[in-house]
């Protein structure tokens, strides 16, 4: 598994105490053309038009402006996706399992969006609440040209 970074490239539009707000200049992680590359750069321009704009931590004290390069641990962009889609799936499947087994199909069906509801609503308060990690948040590594 990789260790590296992802890094992005960006814009910064606002300065937010320690935080600046940057917009990504193109999304994805930009290994699209590299083995191993899943592709997802093409998916976030066909949905996703509007700009992309992203709270970072501005530990090298960028300004409005500025272009810079925006990193995040490879093991936190792990984590959130396995919150995002395994969490989700999983608790479909467990509760679907489980009103199955309490009310045979409509108990199936009942159960799966009742875990789906869960897990959306566990996923909303953990991405609210934020991590508390400063060593996994995206901040700011460099002013790039």
């Amino acid at each position: 598994m990789n260790s590296e970074p992802s890094t992005v490239h960006a814009v910064v539009r606002e300065i937010n105490q320690a935080d600046a707000l940057v917009e990504v200049e193109r999304g994805g992680c930009g290994r699209c053309h590299e083995a191993g590359g899943c592709g997802g750069q093409q998916l976030t321009q066909m949905f996703c038009s509007t700009p992309k704009i992203y709270r970072v931590a501005n530990e090298i004290g960028a300004r409005v402006g500025d272009r810079v390069t925006i990193a995040i641990s490879a093991d936190s962009v792990r984590r959130s996706a396995n919150l995002a889609y395994v969490l989700p799936l999983t608790a479909t499947i467990a509760g679907a399992l489980l009103g199955m087994l309490l009310g045979d199909d409509p108990g199936a069906m009942l159960g799966s969006l009742a875990g789906l509801v869960l897990a959306f609503l566990h996923v909303r308060r953990r991405a609210a609440a934020g991590t508390g990690f400063s060593a996994i948040r995206p901040h700011i590594v460099s002013r790039s040209s």
